[in-house]
């Protein structure tokens, strides 16, 4: 895929929402819930911004694609306003399930990849997420999700704890079930700090606000802390069964379940996005660098 400007414009805009969000989440929410209701519920439909900027150019725009991109992060928010009214105490209700399973769905799945031109897909990925964030954060305002990407040292404390924990675990395992494999150099080591920033913006960040931020927060409320850590832990293994392989690929889910435990302990420690997104970039670089 050749870079045009209007790729580079659509990256822009696919992630200005999750910083804004990650830097000046409070200032954000309050600006956005200071507009008319209507607007609000609308504001989302910009999100689509990006599938127009790629696609057009490129003349593959597809109006039933463009309307899902538009009236999807809409419903998102509409869906999440009524369950802040139904349920204010925060116990977590059947409507913030309702929208996290299509949305959880939609990228394991891969529904909404066939709208975008090869190797330019996360673009689905951001604009789902950022429709997420949206709901969750404006329209629900839901308490303890943790979303703020100004490290403090216990993020780095626990994250990197939650990794020794898990290392040992997963090469051990990785490689006794042939998951893992040993090449014990790196081609290019100058290349690991930008491979891990990008790993944590693009794949830890986005996987760690669902599955910690939003799922597992909302399951402790039903089902209590244990609990909640074992299902999302579960669930984010399930969600890599097709991944790296064409069948069901029970390596990668048993490694990941694995390390979803861990994950979400470093969440909850502090109730720390940041802290579980350290864990699980360190993890998925080294994995990348090393092992794979």
């Amino acid at each position: 895929m050749h870079i045009t400007i209007w790729i580079v414009l659509a990256a822009a805009t696919a992630l200005t929402p999750l910083v804004l969000f990650a830097f000046m989440g409070n200032r954000c929410v309050t600006m956005q819930r200071s507009l008319p209701v209507s607007r609000q519920l609308l504001l989302p439909a910009s999100f689509a911004i990006p599938y127009l900027l790629v696609c057009g150019p490129l003349h593959q725009l597809r109006l039933s694609w463009l309307l899902v991109y538009v009236v999807l992060p809409i419903a998102v928010a509409a869906l999440l306003a009524l369950a802040a009214k139904c349920d204010p105490q925060q116990r977590g209700h059947l409507l913030d399930f309702l929208v996290l399973v299509p949305l959880g769905l939609a990228v394991d799945l891969r529904w909404l990849e066939p709208a975008w031109p090869h190797g330019l897909v996360a673009l689905n990925k951001l604009i789902l997420l950022n429709a997420g964030i949206y709901g969750f954060h404006v329209m629900r305002q839901l308490s303890g999700v943790g979303f703020d990407l100004h490290l403090r040292r216990a993020d780095w404390q626990v994250g990197l704890r939650e990794l020794l924990f898990y290392m040992p675990i997963a090469i051990s395992l990785g490689l006794a079930i042939g998951f893992l494999h040993w090449h014990g150099h790196v081609s290019h080591p100058w290349q690991l700090p930008f491979l891990w920033i990008f790993t944590l913006f693009l794949i830890a960040l986005p996987e760690e606000i669902f599955f910690r931020g939003w799922m597992q927060n909302l399951l402790e409320r039903r089902l209590g802390r244990i609990p909640a850590l074992a299902v999302t832990a579960i669930l984010f293994g399930l969600s890599h069964f097709n991944k790296r392989a064409v069948h069901f690929n029970w390596r990668y889910v048993l490694l990941a379940s694995i390390a979803g435990i861990f994950y979400g302990r470093a969440w909850r420690s502090e109730r720390r996005i940041a802290a579980s997104s350290i864990t699980h970039a360190c993890v998925d670089t080294i994995w990348g660098a090393l092992l794979r």
